[in-house]
């Protein structure tokens, strides 16, 4: 299956062009800026960093964050397609998909809580001590996925 898929077209072209896999690398790079830092600065604000900010500014920045997860998961499937085969056998790519599964279970997780029992009527509340531990593994999951991406030109 993985052979099939580095044998398409697309992933040819990915492969083989001058042009498209840097510019689906920076495609990449651009949306992990904005999904990580959005979710960093978030993630630190119900951490207790950077109080006079509000974490509930957050909220109105989500669709922002999921048309730069989008963005990643569209040219990060079409880099995999060009290396699947060698990819699939990577732990350091294995590792990376765990901690983006990770970090987007503690961000639907935080999402749901709507970070709303942070807010309440104009009265603005300290997170509770699950909210600080889901910021914290979501901050961790994140940092993980950016270090683990990088190994993987490294280590196999």
């Amino acid at each position: 299956m993985l052979t099939a898929l580095e044998t398409t077209s697309v992933a040819i072209w990915v492969g083989e062009s001058l042009w498209a896999y840097p510019a689906l690398l920076a495609c990449h790079i651009v949306g992990l800026a904005i999904v990580v830092g959005l979710l960093s600065m978030r993630d630190l604000i119900l951490l207790g960093f950077f109080q006079e900010l509000d974490s509930r500014v957050f909220s109105d920045l989500i669709p922002v964050v999921i048309a730069a997860f989008c963005l990643n998961a569209l040219s990060g499937f079409l880099l995999f397609s060009s290396q699947a085969s060698y990819l699939a056998g990577s732990a350091p790519f294995l590792a990376k998909l765990v901690c983006i599964a990770a970090g987007l279970s503690c961000t639907f997780g935080l999402q749901k809580r709507g970070i709303r029992s942070i807010a309440i009527g104009p009265e603005v509340l300290s997170p509770d001590l699950f909210t600080r531990t889901l910021a914290c593994l979501s901050l961790s999951a994140w940092v993980g996925a950016i270090i683990a991406g990088r190994l993987i030109a490294y280590i196999f």
